[in-house]
């Protein structure tokens, strides 16, 4: 009887020694469990704010690309702007240093006519010359070519150029008495100055 009891009483000591060692065991696997979840929940946290960080730099650089095509493209525009722009006001300069050269040429035209209406020899020379002459003012003015008003009209030093001052009544001071050689412009472009006598008198 005493022997079942001294095992019995060993078995409880037993027992008793190996119940707190498991439950500590118990209690340290939930701890490390615990701490484990926490491991990866701050993780996870970490991963989801470094991927929204990384998008809202992606926006900002689309946005800087988007910005950047937008000025270059308004740069492009005015460069072709501006290169259309000087590339017809160099055909406008070719074309009137041409019509200047031609000038002369409408002159002798012109002076070739005065003479033919003194001659008693007029006839079909002078027509001839009055339809060449107006061929020749026909193609100029669909070319942009204008003649300068200047006889009767006031003096205007921008498009005539005064060659002599003549006491006269028989127009308004200060306006052209008579052309001695026509002006012409080629669009707005002063091609030459009309070369006008200009009348002079006190009654104006």
């Amino acid at each position: 009887m005493a022997k079942r009891n001294g095992k019995s009483e060993a078995a409880n000591l037993d027992l008793e020694h190996e119940l707190p060692a498991a439950a500590e065991s118990g209690a340290e696997t939930g701890a490390s469990a615990g701490r484990g979840s926490a491991g990866r929940s701050s993780a996870d946290s970490a991963a989801g704010a470094g991927a929204v960080s990384e998008v809202e730099q992606l926006k900002a650089e689309r946005d800087a690309l988007l910005d950047r095509v937008a000025r270059l493209q308004a740069e492009f525009d005015n460069a072709r702007k501006r290169a259309v722009r000087e590339q017809q006001e160099f055909r406008e300069f070719a074309a009137a240093e041409v019509i200047k050269v031609l000038l002369p040429a409408l002159d002798s035209f012109e002076r070739a006519l005065k003479a033919s209406q003194n001659a008693a020899e007029a006839g079909e020379f002078r027509n001839g010359i009055e339809l060449i002459y107006r061929q020749f003012q026909d193609a100029l003015q669909k070319a942009g070519v204008q003649a300068i008003a200047s006889v009767g009209q006031p003096f205007d030093p921008r498009v005539h150029e005064a060659i002599e001052m003549v006491d006269t009544t028989d127009v308004p001071d200060h306006h052209v008495l008579d052309e001695l050689q026509r002006g012409y412009k080629f669009k707005d472009r002063l091609l030459r100055p009309a070369m006008v006598r200009v009348a002079r008198n006190s009654s104006g």
